[in-house]
């Protein structure tokens, strides 16, 4: 058990804890996510606080995260040699699969709990990765190829869209939450089917993943 996180979950929640899951279809991996059944219940009206104070982004394996895991470990060729920067990289799953194919991965989230999660799921999996704060004070081009899972929910954050390739020449996106966004530098080239684990009841349009690539 990750004793690190379950301190950081318990300012949320203090009956709040990870458990060790394996992702369903990629089974080389596994992460350490929120365990629902400690906190299936009502929640007061001060604990509704402490969760949106101290949500744990992290402690789920997003759907886009998933899909992208699962196409990186098929399709290995395409970033094993490469220097990847994972944007955004909330539980670690996709610096995960990439460091597993053979890349050098700089895992990047913003929030210190994620960059944690990053570390004891790198530490799970016996793999290694860089893990950094802000995209903004890496090199620019620095790396071969960016990856952004579940990063565009806000609308706000499509900016990033343009500023993606003042680190590297070649960005994926993958999104289930913002559809069809237009963008004269990506092409949307695949659509996957993955949900978020744990399970929170979703709308079933959610486990649509759209993959774009740059062009």
């Amino acid at each position: 058990m990750s004793l690190l996180l379950n301190r950081a979950l318990s300012q949320m929640l203090p009956s709040a804890r990870v458990k060790e899951v394996t992702l369903p279809g990629v089974d080389k991996i596994r992460l350490w996510l929120v365990d629902p059944e400690p906190v299936d219940r009502a929640f007061s009206s001060d604990e509704m606080i402490a969760i949106l104070e101290h949500a744990p982004y992290w402690g789920f394996c997003w759907g886009s995260g998933l899909a992208l895991a699962r196409f990186i470990l098929e399709n290995p060729a395409e970033v094993v040699g490469k220097r990847v920067i994972d944007f955004g990289a909330g539980s670690g799953v996709v610096a995960v699969a990439a460091a597993m194919a053979g890349a050098e991965v700089i895992a990047c989230d913003i929030d210190p709990v994620s960059q944690l999660a990053c570390k004891e799921n790198a530490r799970l999996n016996k793999v290694s990765f860089q893990v950094a704060a802000d995209l903004l004070a890496l090199p620019e081009m620095g790396a071969d190829l960016l990856i952004a899972a579940d990063v565009l929910y806000d609308r706000d954050n499509l900016p990033w869209l343009d500023t993606f390739f003042r680190f590297a020449p070649e960005v994926w996106v993958a999104d289930s939450r913002v559809r069809n966004f237009s963008h004269s530098s990506y092409q949307l080239v695949d659509t996957f089917n993955a949900n978020t684990v744990p399970e929170m009841g979703e709308p079933y349009e959610f486990s649509s993943i759209r993959f774009y690539r740059s062009v």
